[in-house]
Formats: structure tokens, sequence, C-alpha cells
């Protein structure tokens, strides 16, 4: 219903933003990442909108992004994952960080969340897991503890091979993904890991 909400930022609190557009203040859910890269008060601010409507309440959440705006999206199409739940997750993990979270099948890192149980973290990634691309995931390893190591046997291949043992993949599925690959002999470390984590999804 509102695609964006452009004005002056007002007013911040734990969750929520007042952005002022024509003399009228708007009350924006936002999650902790957001309210943490927002600009000084009384600055300009554009905050695109996902608009909740419900028979006692009219809601707006807010995102510096489109692309958080489009996870957030996401989130919400899962069951038990209502928009505070996707604002809770993205609040304590970035989107690539989610995204990385999802396709290396992290439980534990997902329960982060306030109000992500364990249940309900299996349940995203049985339901996002295949509506992620890998590419997209691939594109910088920034997730905590699952960053490319810089030596390690095996060449570029076995630095993949350790990179998705660090997201939370058994060893042996990892060399079987990658060993699965053919003229990636002289590829980089960052395009055989592209390339296996399409292959572990498909597993």
């Amino acid at each position: 219903m509102i695609a964006y909400v452009k004005g002056t930022l007002e007013e911040i609190t734990e969750g929520n933003a007042v952005v002022e557009v024509g003399g009228i203040g708007y009350n924006i859910r936002i999650s902790a990442g957001t309210m943490n890269r927002l600009p000084r008060l009384h600055q300009p601010v554009t905050l695109y909108t996902y608009t909740a409507v419900r028979e006692d309440a009219f809601w707006l959440y807010g995102f510096l992004t489109r692309e958080e705006l489009e996870v957030f999206r996401l989130l919400i199409t899962v069951n038990s994952v209502g928009p505070k739940g996707a604002l809770g997750i993205l609040s304590v993990m970035s989107v690539s960080e989610l995204r990385f979270a999802i396709l290396a099948g992290d439980v534990k890192l997902l329960s982060r969340a306030p109000g992500i149980g364990r249940k309900t973290a299996e349940r995203l990634i049985l339901d996002l897991r295949d509506r992620i691309p890998a590419d997209e995931a691939a594109g910088s390893v920034s997730l905590p503890g699952a960053s490319l190591p810089g030596t390690g046997g095996g060449g570029a291949k076995g630095e993949a091979v350790e990179a998705l043992v660090a997201l939370g993949y058994g060893s042996g599925d990892a060399w079987k993904a990658v060993n699965a690959l053919t003229d990636m002999e002289e590829a980089d470390v960052e395009t055989i890991l592209k390339a296996a984590l399409k292959q572990m999804v498909s597993f």
C-alpha cells in the first residue's frame, strides 16, 4: 500500500522511528539493525515500507534498503514467523548472514533471534533454502566464524572445503560437493565456493 516514506527523522526509540512527512508523523517499526544505521535526528531519511493491516491495527515496517524489505517479505511467508519475528531476525544478523545461515542449515545461529526457537529455525531453513540463490549468499563470506581460510591444504578446492565446513556442512559432504565440480582446476576459492554451495543445496 505504502511503498516508502520519505521525510525528516524526528524520533527514534527502540523498535520504532517517527518520520515526518508534510506535517504528519508516521510511526514506523524498525529492526535494531536499521535503528543503528539511521541518520541523526532532524535529518532526511527514506524508509522502504511494508504495510500490515489488521482488524484493530495498521502498522508500517520500515527498512533502509529494498533488499532488506524483500528479505522481510520472504521471512513472513514462513509459518510461525510474523512481522515481529522477522524484525527480530534482522535485528541480530545482516541479510548476508541470514542467507548463509539458511543455506548452511545453521539452526543455532537462527535461534539467536528473539522468539525464534529451534523448530521455527528448522522451518525457516526448510521453507527458504530453495528460494535463496546460492550465488547471492556466496558473494561475500561474512557469517561469523565462516571466513575463507587464508591457508590450507588442497589449494583453492581445499580452502573451499574448509569454508563449507565453517558454514556448518559435514566435511564428507563438503568434499563430495567440491570434487563433483569439473573444469575448476584454475578457479579461485570464491568461484568454487559458489558452485559447491549450489551442489550442497541439491544434495
